[in-house]
């Protein structure tokens, strides 16, 4: 079992979500914490970047994700964004939270997803 965990937190991307098309008409602030489970345990990474997951690439594909198209609901993008982590970086388990900042009267509302191989 691997216990070594990768935590990205307060990634702030810029999306345009949200069910009635007025509040798609402008991008809106996301705040998205990534957890991910490497294949490989950190006392197995040898000092090796190229045995870790690169957490900057990491940040940079998910707001590059989160910029292209419209979604209604945060759901569809934090399916999106694991599906991404899964395929594309040597990861055995993500988690994504994202949060929103969309009702008055909370600090936010938000969805968790977990996907493993």
């Amino acid at each position: 079992m691997n216990d070594s965990l990768i935590k990205i937190r307060g990634l702030r991307l810029q999306t345009r979500i949200g069910v009635p098309d007025e509040e798609r008409a402008d991008e809106q602030e996301l705040r998205v914490n990534v957890d991910m489970v490497p294949s490989t345990t950190f006392s197995e990474m040898g000092d090796r970047i190229d045995a870790t997951i690169d957490y900057h690439a990491v940040c940079l594909e998910l707001a590059e994700l989160a910029r292209r198209g419209e979604r209604r609901l945060i759901e569809t993008l934090a399916d999106e964004m694991a599906d991404h982590v899964m395929t594309n970086h040597d990861a055995v388990e993500v988690r994504v939270e994202i949060e929103k900042f969309i009702l008055p009267q909370t600090d936010w509302v938000g969805v968790q997803v977990v996907k493993r191989k």
